[in-house]
């Protein structure tokens, strides 16, 4: 699949405010075409993606963005961080325990755990058991935006229709609650489109937020050790600047994708319909950008992440308490392998010690 890409933040910005030129359609299509056989596995479970959320437009769009983002309104998010800091000290306890007898990895012990259940808890929707509910995640996000060859596509196929069957589980059985699937059902959303929508809200609602935490946790530990800046995160405001300088420079979810409705231009640029765009929301702001350049990573305009301001806060709060409980962190190890995908990406490790090497 060949992209035009667009990496000036401005540019970016206008492409996605220029919905009636440029619409998301694209934006949950599998970057390499999905073989015969994959799509018979997942033919089992009757998956399908109708367009709902992420890759809708229209009244249809709006209607459904107006129930979600009830789960998530700027009073909710605020009322949830002192569960988030709970949270947050409880994994830092057994993470602290551990360091005595050695380096700990901090995505394992602290990053995967928070996102989940504050989403849960948000939401009214339950979770799988943790390790299934990330392998079926980081499975899910492979098969989207990875390159997986035909093989492979087959092994995540399987992990995707696991999850689909358990979404569809889900979508009946919050029937009549006060959920945010059982607000979906009462909306009129068939039991396909609530599984669409909530393949990739579950997703984006836990597993990029936890690799968010992985990449602040990692580039604030290796700035420095003892007293240094990483000390220095346990104050809010210069954690909170700290998330943000990763939002601006290397958010988790790094690029999304947006397709021409019709031949138009952009800054003076001819680009025919159906073109496939790729736009950079991290990674090209010029130095001394504003201070808001951090917000382009989670979109602009109608299709903002509806999450933007709960993965910021428990960002924020999950690198604050983790240099207050353990100011004295350092790198250990080998540099971590990174998570690269079209559109998203994270140290999938941040092992870390105690004290001087």
């Amino acid at each position: 699949m060949t992209f035009t890409v667009i990496g000036d933040p401005a540019q970016v910005r206008e492409v996605m405010r220029r919905t009636g030129d440029f619409a998301p359609t694209n934006a949950l299509t599998s970057v390499v075409p999905l073989a015969p056989a994959t799509l018979r596995i997942l033919s089992t479970v009757r998956f399908a993606l109708p367009p709902v959320l992420a890759s809708a437009t229209g009244e249809r769009h709006r209607a459904v963005r107006t129930l979600v983002s009830r789960f998530f309104t700027p009073a909710k998010v605020a009322a949830i961080a002192p569960r988030v800091r709970e949270l947050a000290r409880a994994r830092l306890d057994v993470a602290a325990a551990a360091l005595r007898h050695g380096p700990v990895d901090l995505a394992d012990a602290v990053a995967r755990h928070i996102p989940p259940l504050v989403m849960a808890e948000l939401t009214g929707q339950p979770t799988p058991d943790l390790d299934v509910l990330k392998r079926w995640s980081r499975d899910s996000l492979e098969l989207f935006w990875g390159w997986p060859d035909t093989d492979r596509q087959q092994v995540l196929a399987h992990s995707a229709a696991e999850f689909y069957a358990w979404l569809r589980e889900e979508a009946a059985a919050s029937r009549g609650t006060a959920s945010l699937f059982g607000v979906l059902d009462a909306a009129g959303l068939s039991q396909p489109e609530v599984c669409s929508l909530g393949y990739f809200l579950v997703i984006a609602g836990q597993e990029t937020t936890s690799q968010l935490i992985n990449t602040a946790l990692y580039r604030g530990i290796e700035s420095d050790v003892g007293t240094g800046p990483w000390a220095a995160l346990a104050e809010p405001a210069r954690a909170q600047a700290h998330v943000r300088r990763v939002l601006a420079t290397e958010s988790s979810v790094h690029t999304w994708r947006r397709a021409a409705l019709h031949d138009t231009t952009l800054d003076g640029t001819c680009l025919p319909a159906g073109a496939e765009i790729l736009l950079e929301l991290s990674g090209r702001h010029p130095d001394g950008a504003g201070p808001t350049a951090y917000s382009l990573a989670f979109g602009h305009g109608l299709h903002r992440c509806l999450g933007a301001r709960l993965a910021e806060l428990e960002t924020a709060l999950v690198v604050e308490e983790t240099a207050a409980a353990l100011p004295g962190l350092r790198p250990a190890g080998p540099p971590p392998e990174w998570l690269r995908l079209l559109s998203f990406q994270a140290p999938l490790t941040v092992t870390a010690a105690q004290g001087a090497p």
